[in-house]
């Protein structure tokens, strides 16, 4: 008797209640719903939940309604694929991902009725700098309505021009592989 453990599996916009999805390692059977190696994919299919490193568990393409497409399998270690905001990366074909899309494309769309459900969902209300005190932002304070000085975020840096605010070792880290 094999040994088996509940999890929480994304679904896709095709599966249906009760449906089973499986984890390959060597069968080449590429249903909607299916978790495989990239190794084991073809050129142009849909994918999500991709994992950035092998055996890390998915980190790309979770989110309702997005998917991302495998471009070209190189016959080096990695496979080039396309995410959902545009961006090419390169992911080690060891890594595996899901085929098929994430299900409930709509649900950005829903339109919240009052601040509370906003509320409800975790999110602060957002204040504008003129709005606070001198001590609690650089744009606050003043007599009526005018900030007194350029666009700057809440610790002084500007927001505008091409202004560079991340730190430079962190601006090192983000990359694309």
């Amino acid at each position: 008797m094999a040994l088996s453990r509940a999890r929480a599996v994304s679904s896709t916009i095709s599966s249906k209640p009760n449906m089973t999805s499986h984890l390959l390692t060597h069968d080449i059977t590429s249903q909607v719903g299916n978790c495989m190696p990239l190794s084991m994919m073809r050129i142009g299919t849909v994918i999500h939940n991709v994992e950035l490193r092998p055996g890390q568990g998915g980190k790309l393409v979770r989110s309702a309604g997005t998917s991302a497409k495998i471009l070209k399998v190189p016959t080096s270690r990695y496979c080039l694929i396309r995410l959902p905001s545009g961006t090419e990366k390169f992911i080690d074909l060891r890594c595996r991902a899901t085929i098929g899309t994430v299900s409930n494309p709509s649900h950005g769309a829903k339109k919240l009725r009052k601040a509370g459900q906003s509320r409800w969902l975790g999110r602060r209300p957002v204040v504008r700098g003129v709005a606070m005190n001198p001590v609690d932002h650089p744009h606050g304070g003043g007599e009526g309505k005018n900030k007194g000085r350029h666009s700057v975020t809440p610790w002084g840096k500007p927001t505008k021009g091409g202004y560079k605010t991340a730190p430079p070792k962190r601006r090192k880290r983000i990359y694309t592989i």
